[in-house]
């Protein structure tokens, strides 16, 4: 184990989120708030972690980094990020007790958007800017804002990146990664960017800016009480479902329109398939809803425009909400917990099981099964058009059966205090493993994860991680053979 390499990029990734802290301190400034010492104590204390790894000396040997420190760097940062990034809202009393403050901040970095807060309108503009930038920090990831920002990159980095990125696979767009992290974050600037001018037609400044970020991290936190509800305009909810979705998708298909591969950016089989999902999902609970007696949806093209807001934020992973779904019809609400399981797209913001493993999973079981009924015929499993290889396929099976696991087990643990229904902690789980906020019930869009215990807020915190890490990390981490020699 190669810890100096490990710590010398831990510096600097706890120096990038010192860094961080200095917008919401600006923000104070502009809003003449006193929160400055809530987001000063912390950056002192990274600071004081970060700097002493500079003067750390390595050999070239004793720099590299493997798969088991890239895994670890991974995971010892989002933990280091979280625990120090939940210390604004202890101080400025936003959120007074810190197993909450460390479950909203977990919340945000992992772009869960699940909250502990009834009512975020009465807390200070700094404080929720923080809260929406975790979300836009998280959605492409800490590693890769780093690497972005790095003057010179390890040769061993790659290890690391693919630690932290969604997905089954991950490449480099370019030959080396501190290059190939300035495209990802430029295509995910610019798509903030622009969806925060769009919105700005009809929202607040500050609402558009926050609600540009959280959305960009497909993470949901809200500075309205009502989430999009609260802004009544067919306009806003129109332009955010539309990120919804496009921050939901490959960021290579960006890459590829961009080079001008526009033919095989628009043939990716996850694409057509993710988009036929949500296509399908919407017209199929719009009429469910349209058509049930226990909505109040008399019109078909209502049900149509929250049918797409609620498919798009909950296959997208975002979980903004622009109506109170509690109500609608069985069918759709066994639709969402679909999608809530889905998720989005491989090299995506967005969260969930990914529709590339899916497909990875339904090829796979079906050469299976060809290969039982013919035994001697060679199957080969193709995705995008390439073979996949076995080890992929092995990957793959091992991280849905456990990330299935993991669902099962959490929502057994945060059973026991006897909160709620099954639907409240089953759909709280999912949630949270899946990295979306909402749930159904007492955990459901116009509700809160509030009424839950330390314990279970700890439990939902450290599956909220499992989600955003996809599981290996942290199992790498909590495994004690990662530390014998």
């Amino acid at each position: 184990m190669n810890w100096k390499a490990v710590l010398k990029i831990l510096g600097k990734i706890l120096i990038a989120e010192a860094a961080m802290l200095l917008l919401p301190i600006i923000v104070a400034a502009i809003e003449g708030e006193d929160t400055y010492f809530g987001f000063l104590i912390p950056l002192l204390i990274l600071f004081a972690l970060g700097v002493p790894t500079y003067f750390i000396k390595a050999n070239n040997e004793e720099k590299k980094i493997y798969a088991k420190e890239g895994f670890l760097i991974v995971a010892f940062a989002w933990i280091l990020l979280a625990a120090i990034g939940a210390i604004p809202f202890v101080i400025t009393k936003a959120i007074p007790h810190y197993v909450d403050a460390l479950f909203e901040t977990i919340s945000g970095f992992t772009t869960t958007g699940a909250s502990v807060l009834s009512d975020v309108e009465s807390l200070p503009k700094s404080i929720l800017f923080w809260r929406s930038f975790t979300n836009w920090i998280g959605g492409m990831g800490v590693l890769v804002f780093v690497l972005a920002i790095l003057p010179r990159e390890n040769s061993g980095i790659i290890h690391a990146f693919r630690a932290e990125a969604t997905g089954p696979t991950v490449g480099k767009l370019t030959s080396k990664m501190g290059a190939t992290a300035r495209i990802l974050y430029a295509i995910y600037f610019a798509l903030t960017l622009i969806e925060m001018l769009l919105l700005l037609a009809k929202m607040p400044f500050f609402d558009a800016v926050t609600t540009a970020l959280a959305n960009a991290g497909t993470g949901g936190f809200s500075v309205r009480n009502a989430s999009i509800a609260a802004y009544d305009s067919v306009y806003v909810e129109v332009v955010v479902t539309a990120f919804m979705f496009l921050f939901s998708l490959n960021f290579n298909i960006y890459f590829l329109i961009l080079t001008g591969h526009f033919l095989k950016a628009f043939k990716s089989e996850e694409a057509i398939a993710y988009t036929a999902t949500v296509l399908l999902s919407i017209f199929a609970i719009a009429m469910n809803v349209y058509f049930s007696s226990v909505t109040a949806i008399n019109s078909f093209g209502d049900a149509m425009r929250y049918s797409a807001f609620q498919v798009a934020s909950l296959s997208s992973t975002t979980g903004f909400s622009s109506i109170d779904y509690n109500s609608w019809p069985t069918l759709s609400k066994a639709i969402m917990l679909f999608l809530m399981m889905t998720g989005g797209m491989a090299g995506s913001t967005a969260g969930g099981i990914k529709m590339s493993r899916l497909m990875i999973l339904g090829k796979s079981t079906s050469a299976d099964i060809r290969r039982m009924a013919h035994p001697r015929e060679i199957v080969t499993v193709k995705l995008e058009g390439e073979p996949i290889h076995q080890e992929t396929i092995t990957n793959v099976r091992v991280f849905f059966t456990t990330w299935v696991a993991i669902l099962i087990i959490c929502t057994l643990l945060i059973s026991i205090e006897d909160y709620g229904d099954f639907m409240t902690n089953f759909s709280a789980s999912l949630s949270c493993v899946s990295n979306i906020g909402p749930g159904f019930n007492l955990v459901g869009p116009a509700a809160n994860f509030a009424g839950y215990t330390y314990f279970s807020k700890i439990v939902l915190s450290l599956e909220m991680l499992f989600g955003r890490l996809e599981i290996f990390p942290l199992i790498i981490l909590f495994s004690p053979a990662t530390y014998r020699k």
